[in-house]
């Protein structure tokens, strides 16, 4: 596609996501801003939950239609339970990055301009049947040449391309989520809640990585060298001669995939064994190595028995990682976030459990937390004395129907999750989700436990030492207080104690005259609408009106003028 007809594509593309946004904000005006002004919020409150339905439906299919980023904007929109209803989420919980595959000469033609070289050079052999083709690039199975196998140790590869012109495309759409995120600035019952142009940066931020293919490389060999010693879990390896940013060359690791049961159980592999390891596994990226695969959905996970000639210590098979383009990172400000949401849960203190999801960034500066509390102390009441265990025996319904009311309340906050915690709750509810999957008794909680008591004795230390700091502070500070109290006293009874009301006073005069003006344009208003409205039935009131409309029109003007 020449440059040409791409810009006129994409500005195609660029309005038909604004023309939709529009619509959709225009209804949203509608319904929630001026139907209550009349008295009939009613009819909103009804109509809410279908309408929520509808708006999802059409964005799946804007987003199937469109491809590229907008069917990433729907599974992240699917995931942001903290700032989205249930209609919305469940709706788009299940679109897949599934389109038609790229033609595989426009392949050929991105893949040698990036290499540099013809693709039979760089290959032995490339399959022109894609693996997989998604919104953003498509995989297909290669053989390496004699030289670089005999280089690497490698045979059979993957190689991942990007889709020609995606660059292209996303440039277009991260610049009309970010003007649809400036207009969410302007409806009070959104920005109250949610920083929308935040949530487009921490998404743009992620998409960038996901088509940069050598960041995805470097995270992938960083997540190989961190379970190196590991026998449970494996990764690809990066053929660095053959990669670039737009094209991937890793170790074909394909084997069984991890939901299929039927095959597990063929290869003598127990699934129920699979989701105690793969939980593990998970929870070990989380709390001991702070870098976790976001993405562990069935697509990306193989299980792998052990090849002919292995060491007998080894086990039986091991978990395989695969596409590293979404990684969360576990900082040292989240672990001592996580640190203070363990004692507060441990203490059943609801007020320093939001304490730590301030400390987290979860709650935004603006939130009233005295509702909040109070659930959290229901919470408590009700479930704070269960282990995890007893947890996972208390009837699903009454789960379900405190969730319903705790949700309802929580979306009412101005509440948003930052990037990486929204990649990490992902990445525990995939877990969950595939063990529950593949094993039916499956208690994400159990396997939660051992990691969530490890990371409390790894901080206590740190905890004790925060605590001596905090003491000595405020002994310091009470043994200086009688002093400092009696030298205030003392100047007081000596009238030393002055206070300096003019510039006060100054600032009071000021604001009565803008309260005098802003009087007077509403006057002016008031008038010139009565008058127009009365010209044609009463035409001498109507006149009057309006003649007389410029009397406080110029007091509301000119008035600050003859103020020092």
């Amino acid at each position: 596609m020449t440059d040409a007809p791409a810009q006129s594509a994409h500005r195609a593309r660029y309005r038909r996501i604004i023309s939709f946004a529009a619509r959709e904000f225009v209804k949203i005006w509608w319904f929630e801003l001026v139907l209550p002004r009349f008295g009939m919020s009613g009819i909103a409150e009804r109509t809410r939950a279908p309408r929520m339905q509808k708006f999802a439906r059409r964005f799946h299919g804007l987003a199937v239609e469109l491809g590229g980023l907008m069917i990433k904007v729907g599974q992240f929109m699917s995931s942001r339970l903290d700032v989205l209803p249930p209609e919305i989420t469940a709706e788009l919980a299940g679109l897949q990055d599934e389109v038609p595959a790229v033609p595989f000469a426009d392949i050929r033609v991105l893949a040698e301009a990036e290499l540099g070289i013809p693709l039979g050079r760089a290959f032995a052999w490339v399959d022109e049947t894609p693996l997989a083709a998604a919104s953003l690039g498509q995989a297909h199975r290669a053989k390496l040449s004699e030289q670089d196998a005999a280089d690497t140790g490698l045979d059979t590869v993957v190689v991942k391309v990007q889709r020609p012109g995606i660059d292209g495309i996303v440039a277009t759409d991260l610049a009309a989520l970010r003007r649809v995120g400036k207009w969410l600035t302007r409806v009070r019952i959104v920005s109250d809640r949610v920083d929308a142009p935040a949530l487009v940066e921490e998404f743009a931020a992620t998409s960038l990585e996901e088509i940069d293919y050598l960041h995805e490389a470097a995270s992938a060999e960083r997540f190989r060298e961190a379970f190196a010693d590991d026998p449970r879990v494996d990764a690809p390896e990066i053929v660095w001669e053959r990669s670039t940013r737009r094209v991937l060359t890793l170790s074909d690791v394909t084997a069984i995939k991890i939901n299929d049961t039927d095959a597990l159980r063929a290869a003598g592999i127990d699934p129920a064994q699979v989701a105690e390891v793969f939980a593990e596994v998970m929870f070990d990226q989380v709390f001991t190595h702070g870098f976790v695969h976001a993405d562990p959905h069935p697509g990306n996970m193989f299980v792998t028995p052990r090849a002919a000639g292995a060491d007998a210590g080894d086990p039986p098979w091991h978990l395989t990682f695969i596409d590293f383009g979404m990684m969360a990172e576990v900082p040292a400000n989240l672990r001592a976030g996580l640190r203070t949401l363990l004692i507060a849960v441990t203490a059943r203190d609801s007020r320093g459990l939001v304490a730590a999801a301030k400390e987290i960034g979860v709650l935004l500066p603006s939130a009233d937390t005295g509702e909040l509390e109070r659930a959290l102390t229901a919470l408590f009441a009700r479930f704070g004395g269960m282990g995890f265990a007893e947890l996972s025996k208390v009837d699903p319904r009454e789960f379900a129907d405190f969730a319903d009311e705790f949700g309802d309340m929580v979306r009412r906050l101005p509440l948003q999750l930052p990037e990486h915690l929204l990649l990490l709750i992902r990445a525990v509810s995939l877990t969950s989700g595939m063990c529950s999957a593949l094993d039916p008794t499956f208690n994400v909680w159990d396997a939660a436990e051992p990691y969530a008591n490890r990371l409390l004795r790894d901080e206590s230390g740190n905890l004790v030492q925060d605590m001596a700091q905090r003491a000595m502070k405020t002994a310091g500070i009470t043994m200086r207080l009688p002093d400092r109290i009696d030298a205030i006293i003392t100047r007081v009874d000596d009238g030393n104690v002055t206070f300096d009301t003019s510039r006060l006073e100054r600032r009071l005069d000021r604001l009565d005259g803008i309260a005098r003006r802003i009087g007077s344009g509403v006057l002016f208003a008031a008038m010139l609408v009565g008058g127009a409205l009365l010209v044609e039935p009463v035409p001498g009131l109507g006149y009057t009106l309006l003649w007389a409309s410029a009397l406080p029109l110029l007091h509301s003007v000119f008035s600050g003028f003859f103020r020092r």
